[in-house]
């Protein structure tokens, strides 16, 4: 399932930029496990074989720094 069923436009395009360290977004969104995870690494998760999934409150601090990325990608973007 595609990441944006959950997150906005600028949402996953800056996680993935972000993660990525790019300036272009890719045409279609990530799917959401791995926007799932990018937004887990945000929050602190290491992401290790041996880890699991991210927690509850790392997506929340994932979430919150999500925020961040997105208003400042709308900043960045113009819009």
């Amino acid at each position: 399932m595609p990441s944006d069923v959950l997150l906005e436009l600028e949402e996953w395009q800056a996680l993935y930029c972000h993660h990525h360290q790019t300036k272009t977004p890719p045409p279609q969104p990530p799917t959401l496990a791995v926007a799932v995870r990018m937004i887990g690494r945000l929050g602190g998760f290491i992401g290790r074989k041996s880890d699991g999934h991210p927690g509850s409150t790392v997506i929340w601090h994932g979430l919150q720094g999500l925020q961040d990325l997105a208003a400042a990608w709308r900043l960045w973007r113009g819009a």
